[in-house]
């Protein structure tokens, strides 16, 4: 899971639900391996995390090993799985940990997903909307928010001259936005 480290952590929030560590793929042999896309920081860490869930909850797994294939991608074996069959049966699951399971942030650090659900507000207290979600394509982390009211999402660089403060405990980001963008007039 990435975490960023450079905004002031006010209150740490105690959020029970699930965060999106990686997903399997398809089968790898006979014997019951499977390819795994882990999107932690270290893709074997996914392994550190105890049994994994999916999305619904409803069905647990833990992994008896792991090994490199590639950048991001591991070779699994998963208790329980013993057959290419049962392997290919898990190829497209994404795999959850409860947010209690995650190490807990060091100071001034936090997780993308903690953001998610967070009011966007100005320094002056006017209401920009609401965190969806924050993504990071490789030219650095981008915030987008959906404004009340169901308008377009809009998304802004995710840095510290524009989210200058996170209130966790007020369940807000402080937005300074852009004085303008380069194209538009």
């Amino acid at each position: 899971m990435a975490r960023l480290a450079f905004l002031k952590r006010i209150a740490l929030p105690n959020f029970a639900r699930l965060i999106l560590l990686g997903v399997f793929g398809a089968a790898r042999g006979v014997r019951g391996e499977v390819r795994v896309k882990s999107y932690t920081q270290d893709p074997k860490a996914i392994g550190a995390y105890g049994a994994l869930t999916d999305r619904a909850g409803a069905r647990v797994f833990a992994f008896e090993s792991l090994r490199p294939l590639g950048d991001e991608t591991l070779a699994a074996r998963v208790k329980g799985v013993s057959t290419r069959e049962g392997a290919e049966a898990l190829n497209g699951v994404e795999l959850y940990a409860r947010r209690e399971q995650l190490p807990p942030p060091g100071e001034d650090e936090f997780y993308y997903d903690d953001l998610v659900g967070l009011a966007a507000v100005t320094r002056e207290g006017l209401a920009l909307g609401r965190v969806v979600s924050l993504s990071n394509f490789g030219a650095g982390a981008i915030l987008e928010i959906a404004p009340e009211g169901g308008a377009e999402t809009f998304m802004l660089p995710f840095t510290r001259a524009v989210a200058v403060e996170i209130d966790f405990a007020r369940g807000r980001i402080v937005i300074e936005p852009p004085r303008e963008v380069e194209g538009e007039g």
